[in-house]
This record gives C-alpha cells, sequence and structure tokens, in this order.
C-alpha cells in the first residue's frame, strides 16, 4: 500500500490547522505558504476533508479553514480513509461482509485481514495531537 501525495498534504495541511487552532480560521494560502504545498493542490483536497466533516470553513474577509474537532479527536486513519478511500490491501476487504465468492476457501485471506486490521489499528491510534507531541519532542541541537 502506498499512500498517495493527496493523503500526505491532506495530512500535512490537518496538522497545520490543529497547529494554528487557536488562531480561529486560517487561510488556505497560509497553509501552502508554511507547509510548502501549492495552494491549488490543497483546494482539491478541501471538498473531501469538507465531505468527511473534518474541516469547518467560512467565507469572507476572516473566512478559512479549522478543524471541525480537537486535534486528539482526528486520527490518522481518518484523514487517509477521506482522502484515499479504503485501507484494504485487497480488493475483498472493502466490504462487510467479505461477498468474494472464494472467501470460504481462501486460505490466503488470514494474512490479508491480519495486515487490515494491523494498519487501521495503528493509523487509528496516532492524533493530530500525537503528531504534534512527537514534533516538539525533536531538537535541533545535535551531538554525534
Amino acid at each position: 500500500m502506498k499512500i498517495s501525495t493527496k493523503g500526505r498534504y491532506a495530512l500535512r495541511m490537518l496538522y497545520d490547522l490543529a497547529l494554528h487552532q487557536e488562531e480561529g480560521y486560517v487561510s488556505l494560502k497560509d497553509i501552502a505558504d508554511r507547509q510548502g504545498i501549492s495552494k491549488k493542490y490543497l483546494e482539491q483536497i478541501v471538498p473531501l476533508l469538507n465531505k468527511t466533516g473534518l474541516l469547518r470553513t467560512n467565507r469572507g474577509n476572516k473566512g478559512g479553514y479549522m478543524l471541525s474537532g480537537k486535534a486528539e479527536e482526528v486520527t490518522v486513519g481518518d484523514v487517509l480513509r477521506a482522502t484515499e478511500g479504503s485501507l484494504a490491501p485487497v480488493a475483498c476487504l472493502d466490504f462487510e461482509p467479505n461477498e468474494c465468492p472464494r472467501a470460504a476457501e481462501c486460505s490466503t485471506l488470514f494474512v490479508w485481514e491480519g495486515l487490515y486490521k494491523a494498519v487501521n489499528d495503528y493509523l487509528d491510534s496516532v492524533t493530530l495531537k500525537d503528531i504534534i507531541e512527537h514534533g516538539t519532542n525533536i531538537s535541533g541541537d545535535y551531538c554525534i
């Protein structure tokens, strides 16, 4: 599984909004400048995040974007499912119950189910707050 640029940039965008949550609504231009991402590319990501309820938007002079919830409530899994769709490693796990005609006799299904569970459990355990806290633990002073 590879996470697309869209998924990675969406995570960076929401991370930026979490960092600046006290400022209220933040312009897309400011996010783009701070994150080094094209504003036009972020404009393509916004509808996906809006549709899933991760973003709040406000138009007008003081308009912009902000997280719809708290940084500790938004998981990496939420962001990636909003932008990437299913995180299932194989197509037969996209639906519950598994509709694959071979599911009952598939000897490798348990491998894909285990991988899917591990990926989802991990991504759902990491929040935007965790990413912020991890970043504050990184020091610019290195000794070798």
